[in-house]
């Protein structure tokens, strides 16, 4: 994913609404003003006006901070943390997945590869999605708890 410097095709909707927002603005603004003089306009008022005005371009500006794409790793995290619930687990899980493949599918070390870095050819030809799915598997079915694994693997220095 590139970044894309059009803020209208990127961002159409705050612009839509940046946009309706200055004409209610300025329309708002225009009418206060026919109503009264403005000598007769207080000084309060003029300071409620200013007020709104940069509370509401302030929002808007945060609104419109720049997003950064998230990467193929955000996404297996993501797609991990939907497999394993629990906050805690997850946490273990991704510990052992950084420590062992750095969330590269492709990692490979000698005979071992993926990102649980599996010894099996049919490990290395899945999608990543299916290698966390198998890494998923094998913890549960070995040490039931990915905290469990990833005790085992601060002992002993594998899983």
């Amino acid at each position: 994913m590139t970044p894309v410097d059009n803020l209208w095709t990127t961002r159409q909707k705050y612009a839509q609404l940046m946009h309706i927002f200055a004409m209610y603005l300025t329309m708002s603004v225009r009418f206060m003003l026919s109503r009264e003089p403005v000598c007769r306009l207080s000084s309060q008022r003029v300071l409620r006006l200013w007020a709104g005005l940069c509370l509401c371009i302030g929002s808007i500006a945060i609104t419109m901070q720049p997003v950064h794409a998230a990467s193929k790793a955000d996404y297996l995290k993501l797609y991990a943390h939907s497999r394993i619930i629990s906050s805690v687990q997850y946490k273990c899980f991704t510990w052992i997945i950084t420590k062992e493949s750095q969330w590269d599918s492709n990692a490979r070390n000698g005979s071992h590869y993926g990102l649980g870095q599996m010894r099996s050819t049919w490990y290395k030809n899945l999608d990543p999605y299916r290698q966390i799915d198998a890494t998923v598997a094998y913890i549960t079915k070995r040490y039931t708890t990915p905290c469990k694994a990833k005790a085992h693997h601060e002992r002993k220095g594998w899983y």
